[in-house]
């Protein structure tokens, strides 16, 4: 069915195209029965106005996009859901691209939406390598934020989680635990967020703990059941009697496969994860998880880009990092369950 114009609207109503322009953009500039008789056309032919032609005429869009590091994690689902709450408050809608943790696939991601002409970005990217290209979306004027990820550049703003913390959180429970052989389950290293937290977890380890690292190509379920599988096939006497994960899909994987082993968790070994996806709860052992406030960096993120897009003169360029919260669940420790608060600490830069 062919979709019909404003011009047919106009000669529908017998009015000329300006005031049809007017109903729909100030209509308190036309009269009430001028406005009806319009509104009527409108519906007859069934006109939907192609909102995306009339925001390259003004040359702003009203559209935000976020590049997701991967989809299939619950992770970036709640951070969409914090930067759709954010942008739907302030008039914007969010388009979702996934970059599947490619770069190549992230670097078309980022072509189309400069051609798109796009109010702004949000993304985690893969790596560092897609700084340059960042660099010419702003220079373009494209407003770009990272999320989960900390910037140091002065020509974009970040929100992010203190990973480094998050680690050393994590390591000084499995400790106070009395845990002596720990292995760190994560990757890859390329991933900021898994080095830091590997990071924070070494610092923890200040009594002589051994650590085992059993590094994975990514983040995922599959890639917890195959590392899980490695440290269960070890000896007893030298196998690592707790493990931490990079996020909470490779804790589930490493949970799964102990459990059809006959490991008994955290008799045997202790898991704790990361992220605290709605998932870790509901687990058939509940997950120990550091806990990142994902719908906060979401809304964190679209607030900044907004306040850039909008007032990009006087728009200063901020790096918030939050503080990450341990949730003790039965999974590392049955009959324990500790906080560490939460809050967000905004720095400039």
């Amino acid at each position: 069915m062919a979709t019909s114009n404003i011009k047919e609207v106009a000669q529908r109503a017998g009015v000329s195209i300006g005031t049809v322009s007017n109903v729909l953009n100030h209509p308190a500039m036309v009269a009430a029965t001028t406005r009806q008789r319009v509104l009527a056309a409108i519906a007859e032919l069934g006109y939907v106005r192609n909102d995306s032609a009339r925001q390259l005429r003004a040359g702003r869009s009203k559209t935000i996009a976020v590049v997701a590091l991967d989809l299939a994690n619950p992770f970036f689902t709640d951070v969409l859901r914090g930067a759709e709450t954010a942008g739907e408050d302030r008039g914007v809608n969010i388009m979702i691209f996934n970059s599947g943790e490619d770069a190549a696939r992230e670097r078309r991601h980022l072509d189309v939406l400069e051609e798109q002409r796009v109010l702004g970005v949000l993304i985690t990217p893969v790596d560092n390598s897609v700084d340059a290209r960042l660099d010419q979306l702003i220079e373009r004027g494209i407003p770009v934020v990272l999320v989960d990820r900390g910037s140091g550049r002065h020509n974009r703003c970040s929100v992010a989680v203190d990973d480094v913390l998050g680690g050393q959180l994590a390591g000084a429970h499995l400790v106070e635990q009395g845990h002596r052989r720990i292995a760190f389950i994560g990757g890859p290293f390329s991933l900021p967020q898994v080095t830091d937290r590997h990071t924070g977890l070494v610092s923890a380890l200040v009594g002589g703990e051994e650590l085992q690292v059993v590094p994975t190509s990514n983040l995922t379920v599959a890639a917890g059941r195959r590392a899980g599988k490695e440290i269960a096939d070890l000896p007893v006497e030298t196998r690592p009697t707790a493990v931490f994960c990079a996020n909470d899909l490779l804790a589930l994987g490493v949970l799964q496969e102990m459990t059809m082993r006959g490991v008994q968790v955290p008799h045997d070994v202790a898991i704790v994860g990361y992220d605290d996806i709605d998932f870790a709860a509901a687990a058939a052992v509940p997950l120990s998880s550091v806990r990142q406030p994902r719908e906060q960096l979401g809304r964190a993120a679209t607030q900044l880009l907004l306040e850039e897009a909008n007032e990009p003169q006087l728009h200063e360029h901020r790096h918030v990092v939050f503080r990450p919260e341990l949730i003790v669940r039965e999974s590392s420790a049955p009959t324990t369950r500790k906080r560490a608060r939460a809050t967000p600490v905004p720095r400039k830069g």
